[in-house]
């Protein structure tokens, strides 16, 4: 008799607490080696329609029906609408949508869209009106994306993004706020109310625990203005100050005064460094430039208790990263990371750019472009 696929192993009709923990547990790892992108993908499908027969059998009320159907054809539909552009840089722009266009803030918003798009990067947005019709009238149709919520009142999409391709209409703020931050590669947060500080501290959460990989999150206010100083002082005063949170923490935004420094700093982020994931239980950071053997010494030294056990050391691409081609010749350190200290982890990244930052930032980027276009 041929063994029964491991991919089968959650298929019981009575599963557990325990093993949705398992489940969760494992989707920290990536695939299996042996997992093509077929085999997978049939794979998790058979575990959709497995958990559809469940809710059959459980006899779920149909109020929690209408919510997991609508959740699943939103998320089907803002993935098929983002997919084509996954390569590409995006940037996330919260803000309050009653800015008025006389605001300082408004005008910063507009030059950062702008700014942003002359990098070659899109901008996301909320796709109402204030913050987030600035950024894209900065952008520009072209180089904007919304992400539109559907409310009775205040909220219809801005006349940049109205009609476009790239606007996703949404019912749930949850799963806009899922697209807000998996889809993109930085966060540019500008005063606002409840839901924007709702999207600040859910961002810096996701980040500081680990569900989210290390981005820049740039607070951006207009020199002078009290939002972000005194917001800063509260988390220094009231956080910090009552050990509810780590001085590293910290080093996960930066407060910004003008639209100079809030670019910099997006882009000085990737300048060395690219990107990271999970590699059999290890974190493996892929970068530009190689380090040198020095290199590898001092970093070591200055951070190693980011590390559970071991060191951090230079490496090649693993068998199962061969489904992402573009990114196989990139240089990569490798470490088996406490995934506590993530804070550190970003001052690492920090320090990594700063040290190996030699070379102009845009010939980097280009490059990059290059090669993944090739």
């Amino acid at each position: 008799m041929s063994q029964r696929p491991k991919y089968f192993k959650h298929a019981k009709a009575n599963d557990s607490e325990e093993d949705v923990i398992l489940d969760v547990e494992e989707s920290f790892e990536t695939e299996v080696e042996s997992d093509s992108d077929a085999e997978a993908r049939k794979r998790i499908i058979d575990e959709i329609r497995l958990t559809a027969d469940k809710l059959e059998a459980d006899k779920a009320k149909i109020v929690d029906l209408k919510i997991l159907s609508r959740t699943l054809r939103e998320l089907r539909y803002a993935f098929k609408v983002f997919t084509p552009y996954r390569r590409n840089r995006k940037i996330t722009v919260f803000g309050s949508a009653r800015t008025p266009n006389d605001d300082r803030n408004y005008q910063m918003a507009v030059e950062f869209g702008r700014r942003m798009a002359a990098e070659n990067w899109f901008v996301v947005t909320g796709a109402g009106g204030g913050i987030m019709e600035a950024a894209h009238e900065g952008a520009g149709a072209d180089m904007s994306m919304g992400l539109n919520i559907m409310l009775p009142f205040e909220q219809s999409a801005n006349p940049v993004i109205v009609g476009d391709p790239k606007l996703v209409n949404l019912k749930y703020f949850f799963t806009r706020k899922l697209m807000f931050v998996k889809e993109v590669h930085a966060i540019a947060i500008f005063p606002g109310g409840f839901g924007t500080q709702d999207e600040c501290f859910e961002t810096l959460t996701l980040v500081q625990t680990g569900k989210r990989d290390l981005m820049p999150i740039v607070l951006v206010a207009d020199i002078g203005d009290e939002y972000w100083p005194r917001w800063q002082k509260y988390v220094h005063e009231q956080l910090l100050g009552r050990g509810l949170t780590s001085p590293e923490d910290t080093s996960l935004y930066r407060v910004c005064d003008n639209i100079e420094d809030a670019v910099e700093e997006v882009m000085q982020f990737y300048c060395v460094y690219h990107s990271m994931r999970y590699v059999k239980g290890d974190l493996v950071l892929r970068l530009h430039v190689e380090p040198s053997d020095e290199f590898m010494e001092e970093l070591n030294e200055k951070f190693h208790s980011v590390c559970e056990t071991g060191k951090i050391v230079k490496t090649t691409a693993d068998p199962v990263e061969a489904n992402e081609k573009h990114l196989i010749e990139l240089p990569r350190l490798r470490l088996h990371f406490n995934r506590r200290d993530i804070g550190h982890l970003r001052q690492m990244i920090d320090f990594i750019n700063e040290q190996l930052g030699t070379e102009d930032c845009e010939t980097l980027d280009e490059q990059r472009e290059s090669a993944e276009e090739s």
